[in-house]
């Protein structure tokens, strides 16, 4: 069965399930677990860079972008390792074998390559819903993965909650 497996996490909302669910299936197995988090410009809230390589007359102004960039993408790295740590941390103390790495690059590209050197036996991974010309122009790393990994994978969909559904009820009866 699954003796090791990867759980890619960002900083969705979707991460928490995803993580939730390796958990479960980790325990049922038992397996150990790799936590992986991806620095992209790709990912939700990270630094964007803002560049204007036409203004020579602001010659700081670049260099202050690319300062503030810099800081951003500190941030971005502390706050994924402190994500990463946390994660691991409930896992050992359910009893479940974490580790965890941060990697920079294309995300789907990354997790496969970290299944394919860790011989992971699954992946565990959300999704963002993507479809149509928006998967086609942004991409979608869970359908890359779907199709370049080594393992299984384990697609976590976020779940909608009752609220939502109470709410549209009383918009409906209204």
């Amino acid at each position: 069965m699954f003796k090791k497996m990867i759980v890619a996490l960002d900083n969705s909302e979707v991460s928490k399930q995803v993580f939730e669910q390796a958990l479960v299936l980790a325990k049922i197995a038992p397996a150990s677990l790799m936590l992986v988090h991806v620095l992209s410009p790709e990912e939700t809230g990270s630094p964007n860079i803002v560049m204007f390589p036409n203004f020579d007359y602001y010659s700081g102004l670049n260099s202050q972008s690319f300062e503030l960039y810099q800081k951003q993408w500190e941030a971005s790295k502390k706050e994924g390792l402190q994500m990463l740590q946390s994660f691991s941390a409930q896992a050992n103390t359910a009893g479940i074998s974490a580790e965890f790495t941060q990697n920079a690059g294309s995300p789907g590209r990354v997790i496969c390559d970290i299944a394919q050197i860790w011989n992971a036996d699954l992946i565990v991974m959300g999704s963002r819903g993507r479809s149509g010309l928006t998967e086609l122009l942004l991409g979608s790393v869970s359908n890359y993965v779907l199709h370049h990994a080594p393992c299984s994978v384990h697609v976590v969909h976020l779940s909608v909650s009752t609220e939502v559904y109470e709410n549209v009820s009383a918009v409906s009866i209204s």
